[in-house]
């Protein structure tokens, strides 16, 4: 076997899989819908970073749930889904210095963390966090988080991910009176306008 050709190789995978650049502040790493008492549940697994800090009163926002079902948020999954506080407004909570498209009659859903500093040097998952909507279909909109870094300062970060969004409605079908109607009155009108005509 050609050793350069194989040392080559192992260079190439080394830089493929190797240490990259480290995202910064928390991210929705998965979102899965299921069906629920006629609802939707939505969940999202989010991980704080590594080289990201998590302190009291950082946050994230879920921007434009339609359907939000109140009552209905939770955080589990994480030994720190009991310091969470879960609130929904209809604008923001926003970092400074992300600007995400921001809709005022759609609830946005953010969940607040109220326990202890996280500062450890790797990914740290933090649980799952859910909320039911009355829709099954989703579109793209965006996660916004307000945290910190291994260098003491508050680190913004804008990213997507998906949301409810409302079904469009089926499009009508006539009932067979409708059809019947139109149907006679079809050869009916040719025969007014013909007559019309001569």
């Amino acid at each position: 076997m050609n050793h350069k050709w194989l040392s080559t190789v192992l260079v190439m995978l080394a830089l493929a899989v190797g240490p990259g650049q480290a995202e910064a502040g928390l991210i929705p790493v998965q979102v899965s819908v299921t069906p629920e008492s006629g609802m939707y549940r939505f969940t999202y697994a989010v991980t704080l970073p590594s080289d990201s800090v998590l302190r009291p009163g950082d946050y994230f926002t879920i921007y434009d749930f339609d359907g939000f079902v109140p009552g209905s948020a939770v955080a589990n999954g994480s030994i720190y889904s009991g310091d969470w506080a879960f609130s929904s407004l209809n604008h923001g909570p926003t970092p400074a210095g992300v600007g995400p498209v921001d809709n005022p009659a759609t609830a946005n859903l953010t969940w607040t963390y109220n326990g202890p500093v996280i500062n450890i040097n790797a990914s740290v998952g933090l649980g799952n966090f859910w909320a039911v909507s009355q829709y099954p279909d989703s579109t793209e909109s965006a996660f916004t988080s307000s945290t910190g870094s291994s260098t003491g300062s508050t680190d913004s970060n804008l990213t997507t991910t998906d949301v409810p969004v409302p079904t469009a409605p089926p499009p009508a079908v006539p009932e067979p009176a409708t059809l019947l109607l139109a149907g006679l009155g079809l050869p009916l009108a040719a025969l007014i306008r013909g007559r019309k005509n001569s």
